[in-house]
């Protein structure tokens, strides 16, 4: 390997896609045991490397120089092999950095809690400092190394202004999870989140609920990589070339959610769709009869709407885990506020609104197998769609027309992660 990654778990980094956007080299990921990490340094069979997690700190006595800044915060994700000799770099200061900037995340007088025990929270607590921050805290289960606890975080620093979450509470495949709960900070004016998978973490959609600043890291992660490739290369890497990565790949991994009523023509247009972009495609109610082993008239009939509902929440947890899709929801989805949550992680959710005068029943449609129950529904639900909806197109007769128009509102849409 001349260039790459390592860590103990890489199966789920970008890493590799986004360093083939950014130069000219072969970028392999290393998956390296922890009892492995001593010979591969000692080796040092590389040209340059990135380092993440549980290694950032674990790598510096192999090192023979390293910079101030990774010397301050004590932990280093780059390394490059200068003749034999061994330079230690922390690019995720500059990463995060840039992040919070990107954001418009005032720190300077604010009192910010950097979630997290590992080598990003101290990055993080280092930023926060640079960027002025009147008082940082940072916080663990332990309270050790200058850390304090939650307990104490949640009874002393309540008015906390500011939060950046370095924990893996969230991260891929345990979406659906937070460190913390944000109602509890009434002061918070931004949250920061390292965790880049998903892409919009349930601590990220939570703040955003509440009209808080929020930001994933997905734009952390591509800025840090084209610092690296400024030490690997030598060369600079522009601020538009790191945005356009970015957005690269924010387009390529997030999935177009579609919701609506029975009938609206979400599988129809989403399958073309899926083809049209290069994303593979998924219906919840297919998933939900595979997952079931009967269809969803018999799954109604023999263990009622609530069950259906469960089974339709354990299918939409799993499917939201995914990336590079189009995902068809059923009519009854958005009945639940944690389902919408979990679709947003990944997805940009789109309500077919489709005219009810010309939507049909049909038997294998439970709750809307006549018309009258149709119109009951959608009477009960079009609000509901059109709050969990991040955009809204009017269905035409034309199904070409609606392919356009749903691949063109992904397409043009102001993605942030």
């Amino acid at each position: 390997m001349e260039y790459g990654c390592i860590g103990e778990k890489l199966s789920h980094s970008f890493s590799k896609i986004i360093h083939s956007q950014l130069a000219d080299y072969d970028y392999e990921l290393c998956e390296i045991p922890k009892d492995g990490l001593d010979s591969f340094m000692r080796k040092a069979d590389f040209k340059a490397i990135n380092v993440t997690i549980p290694y950032k700190q674990a790598v510096i006595p192999y090192l023979h120089v390293i910079s101030d800044t990774a010397h301050k915060i004590g932990a280093v994700n780059t390394i490059v092999n200068n003749g034999g000799k061994l330079y230690g770099y922390n690019t995720d200061f500059s990463g995060m950095r840039s992040l919070i900037k990107k954001q418009g995340a005032e720190l300077e007088g604010k009192k910010v809690l950097v979630l997290g025990s590992g080598g990003t929270s101290k990055t993080a607590a280092a930023v926060a400092e640079s960027l002025g921050a009147a008082e940082v805290y940072r916080v663990s289960r332990s309270g050790r190394d200058g850390a304090v606890t939650y307990g104490i975080a949640l009874s002393e620093h309540i008015d906390a202004q500011a939060i950046i979450n370095t924990t893996p509470c969230g991260m891929y495949p345990n979406i659906g999870a937070s460190a913390v709960d944000i109602s509890l900070f009434k002061n918070l004016y931004s949250v920061t989140d390292a965790v880049y998978n998903p892409l919009c973490s349930e601590l990220v959609i939570s703040a955003r609920q509440k009209g808080i600043n929020a930001r994933g890291g997905l734009y952390m992660l591509v800025a840090q990589a084209a610092f690296a490739v400024e030490k690997f290369t030598g060369e600079t890497v522009s601020e538009d070339k790191i945005q356009s990565v970015y957005e690269k790949i924010l387009r390529d991994k997030k999935n177009i959610v579609l919701i609506g009523m029975p009938g609206c023509g979400k599988t129809t247009i989403g399958k073309k769709a899926a083809e049209r972009l290069g994303k593979k495609f998924v219906d919840t109610d297919d998933v939900i009869v595979k997952t079931a082993g009967m269809s969803i008239p018999d799954i109604f009939s023999r263990y009622g709407e609530e069950k259906f509902r469960d089974i339709e929440s354990e299918v939409i947890k799993k499917v939201s885990g995914m990336q590079s899709a189009v995902i068809a929801t059923g009519g009854g989805a958005i009945l639940r506020e944690n389902n919408v949550s979990l679709l947003k992680e990944n997805g940009f959710v789109v309500f077919i609104d489709r005219p009810v005068e010309k939507l049909v029943t049909t038997d294998d449609r439970p709750l809307s197998s006549n018309r009258e129950l149709l119109l009951k529904r959608y009477t009960e639900r079009y609000g509901i769609y059109c709050g969990a909806a991040q955009a809204k197109i009017e269905a035409a007769d034309d199904l070409l027309k609606n392919i356009n128009t749903v691949t063109e509102v992904f397409l043009n849409e102001n993605f942030s992660d």
